[in-house]
């Protein structure tokens, strides 16, 4: 087939450190992410005040979650033959290229040379906008803090608020270097509604409106989508043609388990007891309606889930509902930001999901950008593990490449070191028997000169450790002169 989508690679997340360096030391950007996590974290407490009916919607949520990942290939057929008998035309992709190439030949169909997209971390996930781009089809972001990122050409740093990195001094001169007759401004509601004058046109001037999907009922054929701007509404009902794209772990069973996550996913997201618009489509325009599409897809999107669906403890991962909440209360992304991660999911969410969309092989570091403090955790509104995730992830990326284990992951052994091999099993044998021990230490204190000045592992952001006394025979001496 003629001018097939390439494979895209624009995220650099085996630049990690790098780039985790350079936030780390930029008070700018940690000041900025520390203010707004805090303000996320505040928002999010006063939306849960009873402790006792929290963690009773968390065990609904993660049962409802578990339940549908239990029934997947099921649910997913069921979703597909009544969105099917509802007029939907549903589309499988089992990589990103596979789904852009599904997008363009729509595209094509429609002669379409215009798309108005509303909020899509799936679109991000395979590079749409560029792919789109790439064959002369403009595509153009709809949600307020997409379309603030793409205009500054640059990628969401957080799934929630895309541009939450961003001043509204940076978004002031943002719009007044790039929206035509627009005089510069600070001011909160003078710049937002400037966007929303810049994009009302575009709702209607676009050929085809593509959205993602937060959650679908396989039960009616129904996709539900959250938002808080109304661009989701107009995305999914101007334009003649809709396509939805959707991750194939969004499926439950029933409409009405989507109830308890949606109330999850609003107040652990943003702090809100509800957000502003719930939109549930069942198919395109019907006969006598007088909006909507005449034509529906959806794509379903596997992109390395299924290798996460395969292997029973890191099936869990699948259960996020994107919320952002362990973004929101991770000391590591509060203080290097979503961009330094080079992936689409940041955070730990993106530490525990990028390693099956990429590879273990560039995504390695991520899962070590952790104090395994647990906060994620505690604060997931469907109780994923995520630091028992890390660890297994750790696991799997040292591990020796050619190991035959039951589900292997792509990037298998991407840290194995045959040298750190036999260091900890020297160190193993070390510490297996008392007389090993006394001997190890006997030598290593012995040898303690030859340790490093620096004190690696420690930053000039932390304390350093204090220096060692001088002996514990030394210090009963001086005990006893002071007595």
């Amino acid at each position: 087939m003629k001018n097939q989508v390439q494979p895209l690679q624009f995220v650099a997340p085996a630049d990690f450190q790098a780039r985790s360096k350079a936030a780390v030391n930029d008070p700018k950007l940690r000041q900025s992410f520390r203010g707004a996590m805090d303000f996320l974290q505040n928002k999010r407490s006063v939306q849960f005040p009873d402790q006792s009916e929290l963690e009773q919607l968390r065990d609904l949520g993660e049962a409802i979650r578990q339940h549908a990942l239990a029934r997947l290939p099921d649910l997913l057929v069921q979703l597909e033959l009544k969105l099917t008998q509802a007029g939907v035309q549903v589309h499988w992709a089992q990589n990103a290229e596979e789904a852009n190439q599904l997008i363009l030949q729509i595209a094509r169909q429609q002669q379409a040379t215009r798309v108005i997209k509303g909020k899509s971390m799936v679109s991000e996930e395979i590079e749409m906008n560029h792919a789109l781009e790439q064959h002369g089809i403009h595509c153009l972001e709809s949600d307020m803090g997409e379309y603030i990122v793409q205009m500054a050409d640059e990628k969401p740093s957080h799934i929630v608020m895309p541009a939450i990195h961003k001043t509204k001094q940076d978004i002031g001169t943002l719009f007044a270097d790039n929206i035509p007759d627009t005089p510069y401004s600070e001011d909160v509601d003078t710049l937002i509604q400037t966007g929303r004058r810049a994009l009302r046109q575009a709702f209607i001037d676009a050929d085809i409106g593509l959205s993602g999907v937060n959650f679908a009922a396989a039960d009616t054929g129904t996709l539900w989508l959250v938002e808080n701007e109304g661009n989701g509404r107009l995305t999914t009902t101007v334009p003649d043609t809709h396509i939805a794209l959707m991750g194939i772990e969004k499926v439950v069973e029933k409409l009405e388990h989507i109830v308890p996550l949606s109330s999850l996913l609003t107040r652990s997201a943003t702090g809100q007891a509800i957000t502003t618009y719930f939109n549930l489509i069942s198919g395109p325009r019907r006969a006598g309606e007088k909006d909507g599409p005449r034509q529906m897809h959806l794509i379903l999107l596997d992109n390395g889930r299924s290798q996460a669906y395969a292997d029973q403890q890191l099936r869990s991962t699948l259960q996020c509902i994107r919320c952002g909440a362990c973004m929101n209360h991770c000391p590591v992304y509060a203080r290097i930001g979503g961009h330094a991660y080079g992936t689409t999911y940041p955070g730990p969410i993106g530490k525990i999901i990028s390693p099956h969309l990429l590879g273990l092989d560039s995504t390695a570091d991520l899962a070590t950008a952790s104090s395994l403090c647990g906060a994620c955790a505690e604060v997931c509104p469907v109780r994923i593990p995520i630091p028992e995730l890390l660890i297994r992830l750790r696991t799997e990326a040292n591990r020796h490449p050619q190991e035959q284990v039951a589900h292997p992951l792509k990037g298998q052994g991407a840290h194995f070191s045959q040298s750190e091999k036999m260091i900890w099993k020297f160190w193993s044998g070390a510490y297996a028997t008392p007389k090993l021990y006394r001997s190890f230490r006997w030598m290593v204190t012995r040898f303690r000169h030859l340790t490093p000045t620096a004190q690696m592992g420690w930053t000039a952001h932390r304390t350093p450790l204090k220096p060692a006394p001088r002996s514990f025979s030394e210090l009963l001496k001086d005990k006893g002169k002071t007595d």
